[in-house]
């Protein structure tokens, strides 16, 4: 199979917040993968833009090490880096203020397409978008390029996006949530609706439950900060664990065209029930030997902020009343793990008798990461003498043995998303008034629990979560999935 590599159209790219981390370890290294991968025409360009006063070659010293560092593929391809460093300049800009602008302004072409990344804390958002505005570097075909978290709750969500777009069209606002530019969560969509195998058995007559999780082993670490005054729900749940919610549960879109899929997604929100706290469990990674406690990482031990949460939900539509859906995301936890689980009833009557232990369910199973694939569990006969004796055998598919060496060809995340703004796809970016009905849905479970003072369950780092967490399934005859399976 050859992988086809279609380049995009020239461009100037202006990066704020250039020589920050995230543009350090994803972005720059990112666009020169897609500039070794032939994508990027020599005559784009990128410009790094920051507080900081730096020379061109200063920033593209600092890319060369960032490309060496992260880059991985074409990170010893000394003609190819060299070219990429041509396409780089670097402007000092004081967000808040009027330095660096006009020079910026003076570099930005009209006869291509203008993006501007903004890879800077929200507080910064409305300051980048007036000051394009008012030095008319962004006009009616710019595209700017949001990072989350996108608002606090609905109030700062709603205030964000009046911002914005008192400058900007809604049209030209790319939300970006990287966990939709990996490539098996695309493929979610393809398994779903280019298959006819998958979608008649996609409802609530024969799927058992969902299981969701994106589980982490480290710690908060340096983010204790930012951290503490989000914790899981906002961090985690309420965009990106969200968004894989809405690929699973969604309708078959009309077309497989921006406002198509979102006009689905938004639907998927706004029929999710509310949720008590009987289908709620908060935890706290505890210390251990050599590793420091959740109190520890944020410096303060009266923090009643969650880094694990487990969740029951429910969709109030024909397709999905009265399948529950499990959510669950964690810091300090046994493995790294990212994962979709469709769990199949079982079949309605056991020719095999009735010995609990023949009767297992199929399972779809949609890895993220690490190692990302899929994996459908059958049950068959176990081979050999003695009966009939069934077992669970996984038919399983991952890129990298599926695809042979073009699975080192796929896209990283945010490469697949930024060359979408180039292009103008806003499919897998999220539109305003799915952020907001997001909150909207959030807000009342945050409050819940806040007004009620509950503390969270304390669990030992290395293990699955609070052992609270595993009631929620126990109770109904059902258990979680073990990550490693």
């Amino acid at each position: 199979m050859v992988s086809r590599v279609i380049p995009v159209d020239p461009f100037d790219l202006v990066i704020f917040g250039g020589t920050g981390d995230l543009a350090r370890r994803k972005i720059l290294p990112g666009l020169y993968r897609r500039y070794w991968a032939g994508q990027l025409p020599d005559d784009s360009r990128i410009v790094g833009a920051s507080r900081r006063e730096m020379t061109d070659d200063e920033f593209r010293q600092f890319v060369r090490e960032a490309i060496e560092e992260f880059a991985i593929e074409g990170k010893d391809d000394a003609p190819k880096i060299d070219g990429f460093l041509k396409l780089l300049s670097y402007n000092a800009v004081d967000a808040t203020g009027d330095q660096g602008w006009k020079e910026l302004a003076d570099k930005m072409r009209e006869d291509v397409v203008r993006a501007y990344y903004f890879s800077v804390g929200p507080s910064l958002f409305g300051h980048l978008a007036e000051h394009l505005h008012k030095y008319k570097i962004a006009g009616n075909h710019a595209r700017i390029v949001v990072e989350k978290p996108f608002g606090h709750d609905l109030k700062s969500a709603k205030d964000l996006n009046a911002t914005l777009r008192k400058y900007f069209a809604e049209e030209q606002i790319y939300r970006i949530d990287h966990y939709l530019g990996k490539e098996t969560v695309q493929n979610l969509m393809a398994v779903r609706f280019g298959n006819v195998l998958f979608e008649p058995l996609w409802n609530a007559l024969y799927v058992d439950h969902i299981q969701i999780t994106v589980a982490e082993t480290v710690g908060v670490g340096g983010r204790g900060t930012y951290y503490d005054k989000s914790g899981a729900m906002r961090d985690m749940v309420q965009n990106h664990m969200m968004q894989l919610l809405c690929l699973i549960a969604m309708e078959p879109p009309h077309h497989f065209e921006p406002d198509a899929v979102r006009d689905e997604k938004l639907k998927v929100i706004r029929a999710l029930d509310p949720v008590g706290p009987q289908d709620i469990v908060r935890g706290q990674y505890s210390g251990a030997e050599g590793i420091d406690s959740y109190f520890t990482d944020v410096e303060d031990e009266r923090s009643t902020t969650e880094s694990f949460i487990a969740m029951k939900l429910h969709i109030s539509n024909w397709r999905w009343k009265g399948t529950p859906i499990y959510v669950r995301t964690g810091k300090r936890l046994k493995t790294r793990a990212s994962e979709i689980a469709v769990v199949f009833k079982h079949p309605p009557h056991s020719i095999f008798g009735e010995n609990p232990n023949d009767r297992r369910g199929n399972v779809l199973v949609i890895r993220l990461q690490p190692n990302e694939g899929m994996n459908l569990r059958v049950t068959i006969k176990e081979p050999g003498p003695g009966g009939m004796r069934l077992i669970e055998v996984p038919l399983d598919m991952s890129f990298a043995e599926a695809l042979g060496p073009e699975a080192a060809d796929i896209p990283d995340a945010y490469e697949r998303l930024i060359m979408d703004v180039i292009r103008g796809n806003q499919t897998l970016f999220m539109r305003g008034d799915e952020a907001e009905a997001a909150w909207a849905w959030a807000d009342p479970i945050i409050e819940s629990w806040e007004k009620a003072g509950d503390r969270p369950k304390l669990y030992d780092p290395g293990s699955a979560g609070p052992e609270e967490a595993l009631m929620l399934l126990y109770r109904e005859g059902r258990r979680w999935r073990d990550i490693r399976e």
